[in-house]
């Protein structure tokens, strides 16, 4: 492990743990103004996506900075995780993002990441574009969900392999009394290793409860497993997250979560942001 990596791997940890107690403080501390702040929606707050587009003609700007502690490799850094959604009618968003990972280890813990071969020995480094559509499918009738469809393509620019690869997710959820909302996803994508192509599906949940009109709290599971590789792995996590509104087009958040199986990472810690102008 070089000098870099090892004092990478120290500073994040703490860093991370500063980074989930500044957004508690800031949730306690900041004074509540309410009735003009209403939720962005952001597909970054969960690995489940929002069941909303952006509204039309405005723009929904995420980004976000993910650590993972891979088991027995170095750490990945993961970053910007951009993902801009343009809103361009009421039920549809126009989606274009880009992301680097250094030391990418094969775990998947966040939208822009999507089809990482699993790997023994985490390090180089990958780098993709990111461009899509989603799609407002049914809006919520009694136990008639809401739902949405996101068709994506993930085109590397850094890495040693170079194809094109699509995704499709479509998720669906029902708010429930007292503003709580539970979603649910199932995503698939057609990826490439060093193998050849193979397939990774990822489903997913979230219970999301609002604790006043800027702050929310959630609940969520996720996994992937691959099917068409030498060794294919089951990757489960679950854990916890939280975002929190500084204005009503400007929102902070960090989930976190642990691996259940030795497939997967040990845990990751996503610290990230969400504006709309």
């Amino acid at each position: 492990m070089t000098v870099w990596a090892k004092h990478t791997t120290t500073f994040r940890r703490p860093a991370a743990v500063i980074a989930v107690i500044a957004a508690a403080w800031i949730a306690c501390l900041t004074p509540l103004v309410a009735a003009e702040f209403q939720e962005l929606n952001t597909d970054r707050d969960a690995f489940t996506p929002a069941t909303t587009t952006a509204k039309v003609g405005t723009v929904l700007t995420e980004a976000s900075y993910v650590w993972i502690d891979n088991r027995g490799m170095p750490a990945t850094n993961s970053y910007p995780e951009l993902l801009v959604r343009i809103g361009a009618s009421e039920r549809f968003e126009w989606r274009l993002g880009c992301n680097y990972e250094l030391n990418p280890g094969g775990s998947v813990v966040a939208a822009v990441e999507v089809g990482e071969q699993p790997k023994e020995e985490a390090g180089g480094e990958e780098a993709n574009l990111l461009y899509g559509f989603k799609l407002r499918v049914t809006d919520q009738a009694g136990w008639i969900p809401r739902s949405v469809a996101t068709v994506e393509a993930f085109t590397p620019v850094v890495g040693d392999l170079q194809g094109t690869e699509p995704a499709a997710t479509y998720a669906f959820g029902w708010e429930l009394p007292a503003e709580w909302r539970f979603d649910t996803a199932i995503r698939y994508a057609y990826a490439e290793s060093e193998e050849g192509w193979f397939d990774r599906w990822m489903p997913s949940a979230v219970l999301r409860i609002p604790m006043t009109d800027r702050w929310e709290v959630h609940a969520e599971w996720f996994s992937s497993w691959t099917e068409g590789l030498a060794d294919n792995t089951v990757q489960p996590f679950a854990g916890p997250g939280t975002h929190f509104m500084l204005t009503p087009s400007f929102e902070i958040g960090c989930r976190m979560g642990w691996g259940l199986t030795r497939d997967a990472a040990g845990y990751f810690v996503d610290t990230g942001v969400g504006w709309r102008f």
